[in-house]
């Protein structure tokens, strides 16, 4: 298990499936391979019920393996705190938006 850098980055070949590789300085970081030759950086968890899950970063490229690797740090740090991250990006995502809020409001 190598250290997550640029070189071992765009080293990484797609394989038949989703190949995963992980970062042996932080633990639950890592970087998806898809088949189509795409990568996203992305760390692995358990959230309170002690399920697995997972939270893509970005795709590779917005950030550097150091950048992605501090971002990773930050959300694995909040990850024990009981928080489920995917879970809380999910409910983000399905939030009404403020032009949303603006309309139900004028329109009540």
């Amino acid at each position: 298990m190598p250290k997550l850098t640029k070189r071992t980055v765009d080293a990484a070949k797609p394989a038949q499936g989703e190949r995963f590789l992980w970062d042996s300085e932080l633990e639950g970081f890592g970087l998806r391979v898809f088949p189509t030759g795409r990568k996203s950086d992305l760390i692995q968890y358990r959230n309170a019920a002690g399920r697995t899950r997972r939270l893509t970063l970005g795709p590779h490229g917005r950030l550097t393996p150091a950048e992605a690797r501090g971002l990773a740090r930050e959300r694995l740090m909040k990850a024990p705190s009981g928080g489920d991250l995917s879970e809380d990006c999910q409910r983000s995502r399905e939030a009404p938006t403020l032009a949303e809020v603006a309309e139900r409001f004028l329109s009540e």
